[in-house]
């Protein structure tokens, strides 16, 4: 990057705790203030690791409640924030960031990770979807294509050392599986369950947490997996949880995109992930990745098989993963892909 963009972007989130999305939003943010963008973050206060790293970096922010219930809180910091930080650019990263848009005059950009409603993006002219279908549904909502920019997410991966399996009481020479994913249905770690009890001797370690922690342990214990099978919570060190794994598997039934996947190419670890929606799309079979039907523990376990006793398929798939996320995943493609948008939306009269 030559120069610094001589406009500033106000980027407002109103998000979980933890998640991927959430986890996306601040190495976005990173990765656009290493590039030089000025650049001003309101989120919640429910983040402390994340905002944290904000901090450290030196790029400004305003906490915000973002309550569903009493919005005079909220709105009074978002007007504090932009009288003072004057934002030529406002990108909401949320439905409800959006509902609390400021009455400043600024280019708005809504951004989809997900199957969202329009409506909830009232003040937005113009929109960020991470894949081809995503545009095409934000298109469909009756948003002209010319206001509507593709840009993937990035996974800001730099390698770590591997984490001491005996940590959890993980063999060294036992094959790893590894899972990153909120403990919800739509992740299908019920799936991957049943199909690591057929996978005699594979060890499972799942990092995440969410609502179905107690089902999910519940169904473990009942297939005799209590010895093979780690829950982790949710951890801020995904790669080096990927360095020690040996595979990493996606199950999900339901997924816009999936960082989890662009997460284990640009790792080098070979990938299972189920044709959801996302990893269905940019996952191409024997590749970059083992693509099984959603909702088929006999498919899944019979991946995992394939990829424990074949080292050139794991060898063919990891190479193949590290060819699509230098294409089109890496920091600097997401950065000059949000460069050339904002750039292009500069120029349209407010």
């Amino acid at each position: 990057m030559n120069a610094s963009p001589p406009y500033k972007v106000m980027q407002i989130m109103a998000g979980a705790p933890v998640g991927g999305v959430e986890t996306f939003f601040f190495d976005a943010v990173l990765a656009l203030a290493e590039a030089g963008l000025q650049q001003h973050v309101v989120v919640r206060d429910n983040a402390p690791f994340q905002i944290g790293r904000l901090k450290a970096a030196g790029v400004p922010y305003d906490l915000a409640g973002f309550s569903p219930w009493l919005g005079f809180p909220t709105h009074r910091v978002l007007r504090r924030a932009t009288e003072s930080f004057r934002p030529d650019i406002i990108q909401f990263w949320s439905g409800r960031a959006a509902t609390y848009a400021p009455k400043w005059k600024a280019h708005h950009i809504g951004w989809y990770g997900g199957y969202r409603e329009r409506w909830r993006f009232a003040s937005c002219e113009y929109f960020i979807g991470i894949t081809p279908d995503l545009v095409s549904h934000i298109h469909k909502q009756g948003v002209p294509v010319q206001n509507i920019a593709l840009i993937h997410t990035l996974a800001d991966y730099t390698p770590q050392a591997p984490i001491d399996r005996a940590q959890f009481d993980t063999p060294n020479d036992a094959p790893l599986l590894l899972a990153l994913a909120r403990l919800h249905w739509k992740k299908g770690l019920d799936i991957l369950l049943d199909a690591v009890a057929r996978v005699p001797g594979a060890y499972l370690w799942i990092a995440g947490e969410g609502e179905d922690r107690a089902k999910l342990e519940a169904q473990a214990k009942r297939l005799g997996l209590d010895s093979r099978v780690r829950f982790l919570g949710w951890r801020n060190d995904r790669e080096a949880l990927l360095a020690t794994a040996d595979i990493c598997v996606f199950p999900s039934r339901y997924e816009p995109f999936g960082t989890v996947t662009i997460e284990a190419w640009a790792a080098k670890i070979p990938l299972i992930a189920a044709a959801s929606q996302g990893p269905g799309a940019y996952v191409e079979n024997e590749v970059n990745g083992l693509l099984i039907p959603v909702d088929d523990t006999d498919a899944l376990a019979a991946a995992i098989g394939r990829l424990i006793s074949e080292p050139e398929l794991r060898a063919r798939i990891v190479a193949g993963g590290t060819r699509s996320y230098q294409e089109g995943f890496t920091k600097d493609v997401y950065v000059r892909d949000v460069f050339a948008f904002y750039d292009r939306i500069m120029k349209d009269p407010l």
